[in-house]
């Protein structure tokens, strides 16, 4: 369990697949036109961990069991909030109904990172792969 009290916010990498391995993305809700892992807000009482699979659940629709720490992600907001971000290597269980409606995209690895706008969330792609 990581106990970073620093952290704002979790998601998760979340594969499906073995040979021809997928990673889950999610279009933004403040610029939906870019592609994202699934991340969201700590709750008060609960960990990293059960955040991110909230998270990937609420926001995509997908139940996912949170297997390794993936790495962090730090930035500021537009409206100039820092958000510094724990992320998972998580395991695709099964289809949910989601929360939120928005757009998930199953893609390979090499179309994820072409697709996510910056170099931090590619490194991350990149790191849980090889994992």
């Amino acid at each position: 369990m990581i106990r970073d009290h620093s952290l704002t916010h979790a998601g998760g990498v979340v594969f499906r697949g073995d040979a021809d391995r997928r990673v889950l993305l999610v279009r933004a809700k403040p610029a939906p036109h870019d592609w994202v892992l699934p991340k969201g807000h700590i709750e008060r009482g609960e960990t990293p961990e059960t955040t991110a699979q909230r998270e990937v659940m609420e926001e995509a629709g997908v139940d996912a069991e949170p297997l390794r720490y993936a790495g962090t992600i730090e930035f500021v907001t537009p409206t100039g909030k820092h958000v510094r971000s724990a992320f998972f290597l998580m395991r695709f269980i099964r289809n949910v109904p989601p929360q939120e409606q928005r757009e998930i995209r199953w893609a390979s690895i090499d179309e994820a990172k072409r697709l996510v706008q910056f170099d931090d969330t590619r490194a991350l792609i990149e790191a849980a792969r090889d994992a």
